[in-house]
């Protein structure tokens, strides 16, 4: 049976940090699928969410293993309709776990069938997030390094 990840967030950019992790991914799941979602916490998107897709479906050109979609939905809802037995998840450290082990723990209870796979963060990505590299992008800074694309 092929093996289905689904790998959500806002991505608001897509970072080397997440790149890492799908590329580590794909040694354990057959397909990967980025799934950009609405974050209902967040009022508005700072990248584009058509800018970010667009960069990201560059990233994996020569991957077909990977595919993008964008998502309105209950994150256990797209697991089901996309076929998608995992959750991919990324951490960075412990405040990551404690928020996306509550996270899990509701996405198992709507999907009893979706199992959350955490892949801890390489060192060298630990210190990215998208929230930090949103202040230095608007502020004139070069995030050229964090990102495996050019914005």
């Amino acid at each position: 049976m092929k093996k289905t990840a689904l790998f959500p967030g806002s991505f608001d950019p897509y970072t080397k940090g997440h790149h890492d992790i799908v590329m580590r991914g794909l040694n354990l799941f057959d397909e990967i699928i980025i799934a950009i979602g609405h974050n209902t916490t967040k009022k508005s998107r700072y990248f584009d969410i058509d800018l970010m897709v667009k960069k990201i479906e560059g990233v994996y050109l020569d991957i077909p293993a990977v595919r993008v979609v964008v998502y309105n939905e209950l994150t256990s809802s797209l697991a089901k309709a996309q076929c998608a037995q995992y959750l991919l998840r990324g951490l960075r450290n412990t405040t990551d776990f404690e928020y996306e082990n509550t996270i899990s723990q509701m996405n198992r209870y709507l999907n009893e069938e979706l199992e959350t796979v955490f892949l801890i963060t390489s060192p060298e990505y630990a210190s990215i997030s998208s929230t930090i590299i949103r202040e230095v992008h608007r502020y004139g800074g070069n995030v050229d390094k964090f990102l495996p694309y050019k914005v």
